[in-house]
């Protein structure tokens, strides 16, 4: 405890070693990480389909609001996927509510699509995981030199 309370006296170097030795500050990493590469790599795939068919995953009704085809809506949710990865990579803080509210709003279509449950129940889990690197963002978010 006592190199916490004197982290703020101690050299750069001291300080990086520990704030890396932290367990928070190691999850704040891993779910960066993540929440910066795999948007990104989910909103490529809908250009390339190497992952899947995500066209199928698409509740009809979508198309019906927004008039175009499935094929269509899903290239635009790449573009936002994308986007969405990005701003996890710049500001954290505020790409993690970004990543959590578009979870719920692919959560919402496919409880509308009907037979994803299974889907919709894993990408519940992925939203918290989003709105526990928003959480941890707060405190390593503007770390510089330290990290993202």
């Amino acid at each position: 405890m006592a190199h916490v309370l004197n982290a703020g006296t101690a050299p750069l170097d001291s300080r990086a070693s520990l704030l890396t030795e932290r367990p928070a500050y190691q999850a704040y990493l891993v779910l960066y990480a993540g929440f910066l590469a795999l948007p990104i790599l989910a909103g490529l795939d809908k250009f390339f389909h190497v992952l899947g068919d995500w066209d199928r995953y698409l509740a009809p009704i979508a198309t019906q609001i927004v008039p175009v085809t499935p094929h269509t809506f899903m290239l635009v949710v790449g573009v936002i996927e994308i986007a969405a990865g990005i701003v996890v990579a710049l500001r954290p803080q505020i790409g993690a509510y970004v990543v959590a509210l578009w979870l719920w709003g692919i959560i919402l279509n496919l409880l509308l699509a009907h037979g994803f449950y299974d889907i919709a129940l894993r990408d519940f889990g992925l939203s918290l995981g989003a709105l526990a690197l928003a959480r941890l963002s707060r405190e390593f978010g503007s770390m510089s030199r330290l990290g993202p």
